[in-house]
């Protein structure tokens, strides 16, 4: 019986648990990883995370036994943790790279396999192939005997180092001295007490929401942005004086901002806040990345502070080499992750939600203030995405026509705005005339079609948004 196929998507490799994500596809995952790791150092030593998802722990366990077989030495966590706690410490420890089991922000049906090289950063695309051509090439292993494997596997405690490595990214006295109210909601994920642990000993206050082991996620997907985030909203629309809400993903790389009032804060507008801080707060400068879906506030203040704005395709794997290669402040896409100069060029949702308590502490304003200041200076923003989900076994044939078909029924407007131009190395960005825009492509980690817009009203939005799904003959969920 032929083994299956194991393709890495935008981050990593993701599967249904007990279905394509077994023990058997994680031993060969780690096995074509462990060659790929030797190939890269005489005696390299591999870092090894995970997430709070089902049987997370003991799947990391089962690729340090496959890594110790091949004479890998691993440094295994001792609980979970987020992924870039995984990627700090192979920059901290000199590693060869990191595995991390994680299936991020997806249902709980998924676990995966993210994949760090030497640099922390997420795998770029000439790393991925090689691991994909290894994995693939490994029939189906047996588990290790582990008597003799003991002396090869260390379990280690990340906190400490990237403590560390936190306090040098910002100011934890002047946040942990203001008195601050701050709210981590956990979803459920890896991230729980690093903020608690992070801002202890001061006047400032850390609540946990969801901060307990479920790898059910309560029924939600542990994606920080609404519906998933409601009971976050609710809590800092009740009144009870809390100044932020830090929401962190299933794997803590990503974040979700509330501000004081319960507005949720998008991840565009996150991006665009996180400039000015840097850029006037921090006296921080050089270029930024962001992705094809992310916002186009930030070309505008990039003229205004004279920063060159790169756009690239979504992932990390695109947006971690481009910031290597231009030594960029911020890197960012639309999914909520962000990437800050100084520490690894990857997403850290727990350094950001910091940030933004120092935002408010050195702006010396709520954070609603700090928005409306943001919306004063680059104009109006509204934004929406609509998941268009597909069937799992047909996706690959589905994604392809609609693709297909977009390619051959380009609009030269859409909404009654004239198209200025097009790109088409990630699906179809269409830039319009008006300075709004509308995107639609195939996610490479679920099987859904994403249609992303941002235009200056929701009405503008949400036109945008049903010109292209009336093209492919799509239709976004009622609640979209």
């Amino acid at each position: 019986m032929a083994v299956p196929q194991i393709k890495f998507g935008t981050d990593g490799w993701r599967g249904i648990i007990g279905d394509d994500f077994t023990y058997a596809n994680v031993r060969r995952v780690a096995q074509g990883t462990a060659e790929y790791l030797l190939s890269r150092a005489e005696y390299p030593v591999a870092v090894i995370g995970y997430d709070c998802r089902f049987a997370s722990d003991e799947f990391a366990r089962a690729v340090a036994d496959v890594f110790a077989a091949n004479g890998v030495r691993s440094l295994i966590f001792d609980r979970p943790s987020p992924t870039q706690v995984a990627s700090w410490t192979v920059i901290d420890r000199k590693a060869t790279g990191a595995a991390v089991i994680t299936a991020s922000h997806n249902p709980y049906l998924f676990n995966g396999v993210k994949y760090k090289p030497e640099t922390g950063s997420s795998a770029p695309s000439d790393v991925i192939a090689e691991l994909e051509r290894r994995i693939n090439a490994v029939p189906e292993i047996a588990a290790p005997e582990t008597g003799n494997l003991e002396d090869l596997i260390t379990v280690y405690d990340p906190r400490p180092s990237y403590y560390e490595q936190i306090e040098r990214m910002v100011d934890l006295e002047a946040i942990k001295g203001a008195g601050l109210r701050i709210v981590h909601e956990c979803m459920y994920g890896s991230g729980f007490r690093y903020v608690a642990d992070l801002l202890a000993g001061g006047t400032t206050g850390v609540t946990e929401l969801h901060s307990e082991r479920n790898p059910f996620f309560g029924g939600i997907n542990p994606e920080p942005i609404p519906p998933n985030i409601d009971a976050a909203v609710a809590v800092m629309r009740a009144g009870g004086g809390n100044d932020l809400c830090i929401c962190t993903d299933g794997d803590a790389d990503r974040v979700g901002i509330i501000d004081e009032t319960g507005r949720f804060i998008d991840q565009l507008q996150v991006y665009a806040l996180l400039m000015v801080y840097l850029f006037e707060v921090r006296g921080m400068g050089g270029p930024v990345v962001k992705t094809v879906n992310m916002t186009s506030m930030a070309d505008k203040l990039g003229a205004e502070f004279g920063a060159e704005v790169f756009e690239v395709p979504v992932g990390f794997k695109n947006v971690a080499p481009k910031m290597m290669e231009t030594d960029a402040v911020l890197g960012g896409e639309e999914s909520g992750g962000y990437a800050i100069r100084g520490h690894i060029p990857e997403r850290d949702g727990i350094l950001v939600g910091l940030l933004f308590a120092d935002m408010i502490v050195r702006m010396g304003k709520p954070l609603s203030q700090i928005l409306a200041d943001l919306e004063r200076r680059v104009g109006p923003h509204a934004y929406a995405r609509h998941d268009i989900h597909l069937a799992r076994d047909t996706y690959d044939a589905e994604r392809q026509r609609i693709l297909d078909l977009l390619a051959a029924n380009q609009p030269s407007e859409v909404a009654g705005v004239k198209v200025d131009r097009v790109r088409s190395d990630d699906g179809f960005k269409f830039y319009l005339a008006d300075g709004s825009w509308v995107l639609l492509r195939a996610s490479g980690t679920e099987p859904l079609v994403r249609v992303y817009s941002e235009a200056a009203t929701n009405g503008d939005v949400e036109a945008r948004l049903a010109a292209i799904e009336h093209i492919v003959g799509l239709k976004a969920p009622a609640h979209a």
